[in-house]
């Protein structure tokens, strides 16, 4: 039964990603010239020039270099950038020979061919940081860490492959953050809990709220008449786009599945903490259980809202300094749409936490105690969870 536990969710994995990959949608808008699409590796050969200059009354260090291109149409010549010299940088780091930079490449109509600097290649530090970081789940979580990392990696692959690409081709990015949330969260929870009751708890749990969220997404946006042009970003996206797109339906879809992943810890954290108490104390009746496990689950929903908070807040820092050297009156600026749509974000995300505690309590109480006389249904609902059987 154990075994059979764990099968099922691999089976349901593979079985969502071939249907993923047979029904997938094509990205709308070949040949748009996107952030980064101009851009190539190159290596620094030599600095020709360092100095000091003006700009605006802000005097800053510049650099200009010889790099070597390592790729694209025109690998392998030598061309000359500036760090500095018309752009604010940082002092912290220079160009040296051998620096690895990301260079932009244009011709002009006169076929005279620039390039500029435009970041530091960060490939192989990132990929250091990402082994170390699997290597410490491993080791700490061991199996279960193995299948953490394949669910956050099918969840990023859900995200990049399926939902974004249908709320481009004009979806209702509500409805398809919705979907996909579901999907997500059931593949990624059987996947890291297999296939028992406690995981069915939290399943459970976590698409009532997920559609709770998004009905108070939708309620209060509209209350607060927030149309979603708050980020910058939309308005460069909806030059791009082809078709209409849904920017109130977009802010809605940013909201569920940006309370997704403190939801996860929030729903499976608290079934665990139920048929732990069960299986401690089989004579607990319900009300007792309930109250027992919601004493855990208040100290829990505390920590995480204020996780959640400031989590946005240190998102927003750098425009929460700037309003605040300006000496901004607060009261006055969450009026704007960058800051409401924060607002809400946080605050409904917030409320959808707070209504999983109670529900995830209640669901699991009902899977907890009907463990032990599932009978023949046990081989369909697997066991209790890991660590229990009956």
């Amino acid at each position: 039964m154990r075994k059979q536990s764990w099968l099922f969710p691999f089976v349901l994995l593979a079985a969502v990603i071939l249907y993923f990959q047979f029904s997938r949608v094509q990205l709308p808008g070949d040949g748009f010239t996107t952030f980064g699409s101009d851009t190539v590796r190159a290596e620094v050969l030599q600095i020709i020039e360092e100095g000091q200059v003006d700009l605006g009354g802000h005097t800053q260090k510049y650099q200009i270099a010889r790099v070597n291109i390592l790729e694209g149409e025109y690998a392998g010549i030598p061309m000359e950038i500036d760090y500095g010299k018309r752009q604010l940088r940082s002092d912290d780091y220079d160009l040296t020979v051998g620096s690895r930079v990301m260079v932009s490449i244009s011709k002009t109509p006169d076929n005279v061919i620039n390039a500029y600097f435009v970041d530091f290649v960060r490939t192989t530090p990132l990929f250091w940081l990402t082994m170390i970081f699997a290597m410490a789940i491993i080791v700490i979580s061991r199996w279960k860490g193995v299948r953490a990392l394949l669910s956050m990696a099918f969840s990023l692959y859900l995200i990049i492959d399926q939902i974004i690409p249908h709320i481009l081709n004009g979806d209702d990015p509500l409805w398809v953050s919705i979907i996909g949330s579901i999907i997500l969260l059931g593949v990624t929870l059987y996947l890291t809990y297999g296939w028992n009751l406690k995981t069915h708890s939290s399943v459970i749990s976590m698409v009532l709220v997920l559609l709770l969220t998004g009905a108070l997404s939708g309620l209060f946006v509209i209350f607060t008449k927030l149309n979603g042009t708050g980020d910058e970003n939309v308005m460069f996206l909806m030059q791009m786009m082809e078709k209409p797109l849904n920017l109130r339906g977009l802010l809605l879809g940013g909201m569920i599945i940006g309370a997704l992943g403190v939801l996860d810890d929030l729903v499976t954290t608290q079934s665990a903490a139920v048929f732990e108490l069960h299986h401690a104390n089989p004579n607990f009746g319900f009300r007792a259980l309930y109250n027992s496990a919601m004493r855990i689950g208040q100290d829990h929903v505390a920590a995480t809202v204020n996780t959640l908070v400031l989590a946005y807040a240190g998102a927003s820092l750098p425009m929460l300094l700037m309003f605040s050297l300006g000496h901004g009156n607060y009261g006055y600026i969450i009026n704007f749409s960058f800051i409401a749509e924060e607002v809400v974000r946080t605050l409904v995300g917030s409320l959808g936490l707070i209504a999983a505690v109670p529900l995830t309590t209640a669901i699991a109480i009902l899977f907890a105690q009907r463990a032990e006389s599932l009978g023949r249904w046990e081989q369909f609902l697997g066991p209790e969870g890991d660590g229990h059987s009956h």
